[in-house]
This record gives C-alpha cells, structure tokens and sequence, in this order.
C-alpha cells in the first residue's frame, strides 16, 4: 500500500489502494526479450528429399503387434518371418482380418528409409493405416 501525501495542513494521512504494476511490467519485458531470443533458435530448416507418407499418430493398444525390419531387410511379424509380398495375409490371420489393429514399425538403423517406406506402404495397400514407428528413447546429451 502506498501513502498518500497531501500538501495540505491535515496531519492525517490517507492509504492510497492502487495496485504497483512496475515489478510486473518488468518481468514481462524481461520475458518478452528472452522468448524474443530464444524463438529464433527452436525452428528447423533442413531441407530433405522425403519420402511421402499420411500416416497419424495413434494410441497404444494393450497388445502390440510388432513388425521388424533386420538390418538385411528381411520382415519379421512378431517373432515369425514374412514376406512383403504375404504381409497382409499374415496380418488378417494374427488380427482376424481387424484393421483397425495398429501395428508397430521396429526398424534397425541401418534400414534404408526407402525400405521402412516400402513396408509401410505395404501397411497401408493391406488396409492396416494405423502404424506406430518404434524407437529407443535417448537421454539428454
């Protein structure tokens, strides 16, 4: 609370209830100035060649169904090799023909990225759209 001085010759001296904003229109400025430095640096701008793909994100189920791609490119449906060509037989048989089953991409790292896009697009002609992509979580370096 402030005080408010009168030049009058009243000795009483009346509280004055406006509210300070200096402390606050600093902080915001301070603010402002740090996400004014920091947004330049949060963009990417590195121009690749991708493959095109329209899958989304989805959730989890209880039960994943994995496929794996080994570094020699060879399909793995849970822990039984597949074709790419018999994948989406397989499929209809571990899935009951359920499209709506997501099925999570396992790649090694050493896959080509035109391969994973050859089996996901092998995915999507046999009608399963929703694909997970598997990956290590790293920590911070």
């Amino acid at each position: 609370m402030g005080m408010n001085l009168k030049e009058g010759g009243s000795d009483d001296l009346t509280e004055s209830h406006d509210i300070n904003v200096t402390p606050f229109i600093d902080v915001m400025l301070v603010l402002l100035i740090i996400f004014m430095v920091a947004a330049p640096l949060s963009t990417v701008d590195v121009k690749l060649n991708l493959p095109a793909s329209t899958a989304k994100p989805e959730k989890r189920p209880d039960k994943p169904l994995y496929l794996s791609i080994k570094e020699d490119k060879s399909l793995y449906l849970g822990n039984e090799a597949v074709d790419l060509a018999d994948l989406g037989t397989e499929l209809d048989s571990l899935t009951q023909s359920n499209k709506e089953t997501v099925v999570f991409v396992r790649g090694d790292k050493e896959v080509e990225y035109g391969r994973l896009m050859e089996v996901v697009d092998g995915l999507r002609e046999a009608g399963y759209l929703k694909i997970g992509l598997v990956g290590l979580e790293t920590l911070g370096k």
